[in-house]
């Protein structure tokens, strides 16, 4: 029997006629009278009531709706799911072939340049969808946040998906959270998912945009508020009257940047401009049923007469004076308005020259997006000025290039001087293949992206990435120069000036969006006849050995392979731009292993004394050693890779030690049977000293909250002793006895 992979109204009405029931019922135990969006969407969603529901403390089971995946992730998801027996995904589940085309020439050719490096790859995702009932997204069809929001997203609805950027559903009212693909292979597999019950943070927003500023100011923003680990094991909802002056597409663009500050996820509640959007899109039941039980689908009326009561911070912005905002370099919550950006690139000595300017991504490609932007680039063409520098333009998805190439905002940013990319992440995840800048050459780039990390777009550390909207981008990328304020300065070169009008831009396509190929493929009406195939010669793929269970003993001064040194995020752990490539081969992508990280001794990148970490971690392997890293705050930001912890895992790592994790890396490595743990007094860190051995001891006592002992041993003998702690519950703690989480969920 084929599974069902849309969103039909028929199980949107079954989920909305529970809630009444579920939440009475939560009411009831908690005593609450009153409820937040995100708690009645976590609570109609609980796989049983008869848990506990402390924010910030308690470990929740829910039942998510569905669950979506791309390329990079989906390999390593569906072959854990391979192993689980089953014959087919327990909830609609989606694949999405974004991330492993390379940006280099155009959209045309470097599609099919995709199509013929990557076709192993394309034809085992394939057929594992045609196997187990999962809708396949071809290349070239979209950006996987960009299609889940036209096609699957709903308010109200929970989502997971093995990307960070998931929560951008968030602008149409769905819990949409990132997660490591061994979560969604359990979700796929039918058991529930587990997540700490997040704290509230809640945004208030006042007052209506106007001019300059767009949706993507009040994220960039709020980056700058709060910081990248400002909202770990938070969910950020924004309430207020402000919200209904936000477009959908406007919300989604808030929603999807709020990983950049570490968040849970994200969520607006349902408004009148969710509806809209929904018609558009072909899913008007959808929407009446959204109409009906609208009551169910925001936070109670009392939230925000009190939401001092109600959430664990407040933040309030005024939008009437929110001004439009760049951040970075190297960081997204680098924030500054604009009106200030000049001086301090003058102070800083950033290269005020811009090398590329790029808009699109599955953060802002939507058609105001483009719209607004191609207003700013056609008052420019009235005056004969072009883009003085490399300009490219990634659709989010192939409805969007459909739509915008019809309307004729596709041939206004031809003629600017674009280069427009195959809909994919491109740039914006580091596959970009530059041939006008030499590594390590410094430059200045300007993007409509989410991320910003050193390195990152395109391998260069010396490339400075600053982030801004659509049309700060535009404006700043016809001026060649990031000091250029369009607010106040007019444009002038070859003689003539422009100053830019306020830019305007079409919300919804008038015409309604394009049709044509969309690029989706549904499974086969017979699975039995599907067959997944891998070649065990592969460099691609590589099916899945079992990690070996804990052997029941404490460790012993076992070796200290790295102590990291500031900011180590996914990127650094397990860099993606030509590693993506060996995302589907564990032994293979484990040769990036830390190969961004800053030794703290040696200041080092990705070495250990001259030699490259996987290959010093290797050599431990052969010897049967387990190792220990020490990493600082915040480990593990960025990218839902769950690579950056199966790699450590494969090559023997025992235990990570931390000041503090970002919540799906900390996860992920539980999942792997890696030990995740942190100071309980952050300064331990500096007592770590080069050519450390570390026992971990009290392993034969592990239960959650009882703190374990760390102790190093010094290469002169000399001890220091102190205590960590972790955020293992009872079923995690038996995800590391058993080996892995796999390994337990085998069991039963």
């Amino acid at each position: 029997m084929k599974n069902n992979i849309e969103t039909t109204p028929e199980q949107v009405e079954k989920l909305y006629s529970s809630m009444d029931e579920k939440l009475s019922q939560v009411k009831k135990k908690t005593g609450k009278k009153s409820l937040t969006l995100a708690e009645k969407i976590i609570f109609s969603h609980l796989d049983n009531l008869d848990q506990d529901l402390n924010r910030g403390v308690s470990f929740v089971l829910l039942r998510p709706d569905r669950v979506a995946m791309q390329d990079a992730t989906a390999q390593m998801a569906l072959l854990q799911f391979m192993q689980s027996g089953r014959g087919s995904t327990a909830v609609p589940s989606t694949v999405h072939c974004d991330h492993l085309i390379q940006a280099r020439v155009g959209a045309a050719k470097d599609t099919d340049v995709a199509m013929h490096t990557n076709q192993e790859v394309y034809d085992f995702l394939q057929s594992v969808c045609n196997k187990y009932g999962l809708g396949f997204w071809k290349p070239g069809a979209g950006i996987i946040h960009q299609v889940v929001l036209e096609n699957y997203a709903f308010p109200g609805g929970l989502m997971i998906g093995t990307d960070s950027h998931t929560p951008n559903a968030g602008g149409l009212g769905m819990l949409a959270i990132g997660v490591g693909g061994s979560d969604a292979s359990d979700v796929m597999a039918g058991l529930p998912w587990e997540v700490k019950m997040p704290k509230l943070i809640g945004v208030h927003l006042k007052g209506k945009m106007n001019g300059w500023t767009s949706a993507k100011d009040v994220i960039l923003y709020l980056c700058g508020l709060l910081t990248t680990k400002g909202g770990t094991d938070k969910i950020i909802e924004y309430f207020g009257p402000g919200v209904d002056s936000i477009s959908c597409t406007g919300k989604g663009t808030i929603t999807n940047m709020g990983a950049e500050l570490g968040a849970t996820t994200s969520v607006f509640p349902f408004d009148k401009r969710m509806i809209p959007y929904l018609k558009i899109t072909q899913r008007a039941k959808i929407a009446a049923l959204a109409e009906r039980y609208a009551e169910n689908l925001k936070a109670d009326q009392e939230i925000e007469k009190s939401p001092e009561k109600f959430y664990d911070q407040i933040v309030e912005i005024d939008l009437s004076k929110l001004e439009p905002h760049v951040v970075g370099p190297h960081s997204p919550d680098m924030a500054r308005p604009i009106s200030k950006f000049a001086a301090e690139i003058k102070e800083k000595g950033y290269p005020d020259k811009l090398s590329a300017a790029l808009i699109g991504s599955c953060t802002n490609s939507s058609y105001e997006d483009i719209s607004r932007a191609t207003h700013i680039a056609q008052e420019a063409l009235d005056k004969g000025i072009k883009m003085p520098q490399q300009f490219l333009v990634s659709p989010g998805s192939e409805q969007i290039h459909l739509t915008i190439k019809r309307d004729g905002q596709m041939a206004v940013l031809n003629s600017v001087g674009a280069t427009v990319l195959a809909n994919a992440c491109g740039p914006c995840i580091g596959q970009w293949k530059r041939d006008d800048i030499k590594e390590g050459e410094k430059n200045s780039i300007l993007s409509s992206f989410n991320r910003n990390f050193r390195g990152r777009n395109d391998s260069n550390p010396e490339t400075l990435s600053f982030l801004a909207s659509p049309d700060i981008v535009m404006a700043l990328g016809l001026a060649g120069r990031l000091s250029f304020n369009p607010m106040k300065d007019e444009l002038k070169t070859n003689g003539v000036s422009v100053k830019f009008t306020e830019p305007v831009g079409l919300e919804l396509p008038p015409k309604g969006y394009a049709t044509g190929d969309l690029g989706y493929v549904p499974p086969a009406e017979d699975p039995s006849k599907a067959t997944v195939v891998v070649n065990p010669k592969s460099e691609r793929l590589q099916l899945l050995e079992p990690f070996k269970p804990w052997d029941g003993n404490d460790y012993i001064k076992i070796p200290l392979l790295l102590k990291a040194k500031g900011k180590c995020t996914t990127d650094h752990i397990s860099p993606a731009g030509p590693w993506l490539r060996f995302r589907g081969h564990l032994d293979n992508i484990s040769n990036n292993m830390f190969i961004g990280a800053t030794n703290a001794f040696t200041n080092e990148i990705g070495k250990i004394n001259g030699e490259p970490i996987p290959k010093v971690a290797r050599e431990l392997k052969a010897k049967n050693l387990r190792w220990v890293v020490v990493g600082d705050e915040n480990y593990g930001e960025g990218s839902s890779r769950e690579h950056a912890a199966m790699s450590p895992r494969f090559l023997g790592a025992a235990a990570i030690v931390t000041k503090s994790f970002a919540r799906i890396h900390e996860t992920n490595l539980k999942k792997q049977g890696v030990l995740a743990l942190t100071f309980v007094n952050p300064a331990d860190y500096e007592k770590v000293k080069d050519g450390d051995k570390v026992s971990i001891l009290g392993l034969n006592a592990f239960a959650p909250g009882k703190e374990l002992e760390m102790v190093l041993t010094h290469s002169d003998n000399s001890e220091d002793k102190f205590k960590v702690k972790h955020s293992f519950n009872s079923e995690q703690i038996q995800w590391f006895k058993a080996g892995s989480a796999l390994n337990l969920m085998k069991t039963k």
